[in-house]
């Protein structure tokens, strides 16, 4: 189980910092979904407000930009540095009944999907939110593809004697494409873009790693563990990850989806049409490098 109880201000605030990896993907959702001035956008999971900011840029005067999370201290430092048009509040994925019916001409949840289990109810309340034609966009880990960090984790833990731990399963409820082409067709979306990228993170240490790690999980990762356990596989994690590193750090793929799909208007009765283009690989057009910046 995911628990939203293990968030701390500090946690917050290193994912401020390190959620920078996780906002260069979701610039390239927000290009996918075309946003635009004077657009009405719902930024659900918007952590501290990073691309929530940089979405209110686009917009512009005319637009609006409203961002929920459930969790409170990423709210409270996305409420201190938002911009104009920019509205940050707490606020659940499959509770969207605060808001009307077509309130939005965009909906984009970058990095969350793989938290929630029941992607069904989520996708269903975000229906109703939505103007006809309008988008919804998102980004998830992609289960088809593995996961560099979680099978060096699950060698750490067999090396520490806890192979059987739970916390091994980083963003548990992953799906794959055929996943998600079935999810947009049972809640009344058609599908527009269905696309895996590859993305490369540098690391300088198992440390930072670890960082990025508890930070994007809000806490959850290793926390069924006691303080010395964690010792254990921070050392043994350590060595697992030297198998990865390059000139340039310790060096992490991550293969995501990159989903949009759209309501539309002949859709009255939540089983709206199928199709859409099939999912493609494409790899990365730029690395980045440790700290969360771009490479050159």
């Amino acid at each position: 189980m995911v628990s939203l109880a293990l968030d701390t201000p500090e946690l917050a605030e290193e994912y401020d910092v390190v959620g920078r990896r996780q906002y260069e993907c979701g610039k390239q959702l927000i290009e996918d979904l075309g946003v635009a001035a004077g657009q009405r956008v719902l930024d659900i999971g918007c952590g501290t407000g990073l691309l929530g900011a940089h979405v209110a840029g686009i917009v512009g005067p005319r637009g609006q930009v409203v961002g929920i999370d459930p969790l409170p201290f990423r709210i409270a430092l996305a409420r201190k540095k938002a911009p104009p048009r920019f509205e940050a509040s707490v606020g659940h994925a499959e509770d969207l009944s605060a808001y009307s019916p077509g309130s939005f001409d965009v909906v984009y949840l970058n990095f969350v999907l793989h938290w929630l289990p029941d992607k069904g109810a989520v996708l269903r309340a975000i229906h109703r939110v939505l103007e006809v034609d309008g988008l919804v966009g998102f980004t998830m880990l992609a289960k088809e593809k593995p996961l560099l960090l979680e099978q060096a984790c699950q060698r750490a833990l067999a090396a520490s004697g806890l192979a059987e731990s739970p916390t091994a399963a980083l963003m548990p409820y992953r799906a794959n494409s055929e996943e998600v082409r079935e999810l947009f067709v049972s809640t009344g979306f058609k599908t527009k873009q269905l696309v895996i990228r590859v993305r490369t993170d540098h690391f300088d240490n198992v440390d930072e790693v670890l960082t990025f790690v508890s930070a994007s999980s809000f806490g959850n990762h290793l926390s069924e563990l006691t303080a010395a356990e964690r010792g254990r596989v921070r050392d043994a994690f350590a060595v697992e990850l030297e198998v990865y590193r390059d000139s340039q750090g310790i060096r992490l793929e991550r293969s995501f989806i990159f989903a949009v799909a759209q309501k539309v208007a002949d859709d009255r009765d939540g089983a709206g049409p199928a199709g859409g283009p099939e999912p493609r690989v494409v790899p990365s057009k730029r690395a980045l490098n440790r700290k969360g910046k771009r490479s050159q």
